[in-house]
């Protein structure tokens, strides 16, 4: 009895390790990729139209931003593709222009983004700049440290818009897809 015990203990056992076993492929994490799409805002600047009336002259604002996200290893050696998206709204009484310059570390100019908007009542302004492929290079990403925004008012510092709370308002949007592995 004890015999056909040991043997049929033995018998499972051998069924157990014979069936249930399969060469492992642990090569399998060489050929996974991982490319997550990464979004983040950049920059978003409002302007009451009664700070842009204070202001004389056609230039009402002007700024350099340091911006050295672009060049981070895990960015610019791994980045595939992205785009910008821009978002400007004006409910002033003014007409305006807004210039966007991408910078490198020297200051040149490596790219520039130009807007120009009716005074209030227009519409949404929406543009998606995309970077990669066939469109923009990624290397003026790759080599921006420095973005410069400037807004210049092309109407007058007198009137005043009948909407509420009357600004310019401008957003942007950056969605890119890096290589992780």
């Amino acid at each position: 009895m004890i015999v056909l015990r040991k043997i049929g203990l033995l018998f499972v056992g051998l069924v157990l390790l014979f069936s249930c076993s399969d060469k492992q492929d642990f090569g399998q994490y060489d050929d996974l990729t991982i490319t997550p799409t990464f979004e983040t805002s950049i920059f978003y600047v409002k302007t009451q139209e009664s700070i842009i009336n204070r202001v004389t002259g056609i230039s009402f604002f002007s700024q350099d931003f340091n911006f050295d996200a672009f060049e981070e290893d895990i960015f610019t050696e791994r980045v595939l593709e992205g785009s910008i998206t821009y978002e400007l709204e004006n409910t002033t009484s003014k007409e305006i222009e807004i210039t966007i310059e991408f910078l490198n570390e020297n200051g040149d100019v490596l790219d520039t983004e130009f807007f120009q908007m009716d005074a209030a009542p227009t519409a949404l302004l929406t543009r998606v700049v995309a970077y990669g492929g066939a469109d923009k290079s990624l290397d003026i990403l790759r080599n921006t440290s420095q973005v410069r925004l400037s807004a210049r008012n092309l109407g007058d510092n007198t009137s005043t818009s009948n909407l509420p709370d009357p600004a310019i308002e401008l957003r942007s949007i950056a969605k890119f897809t890096v290589r992780v592995k």
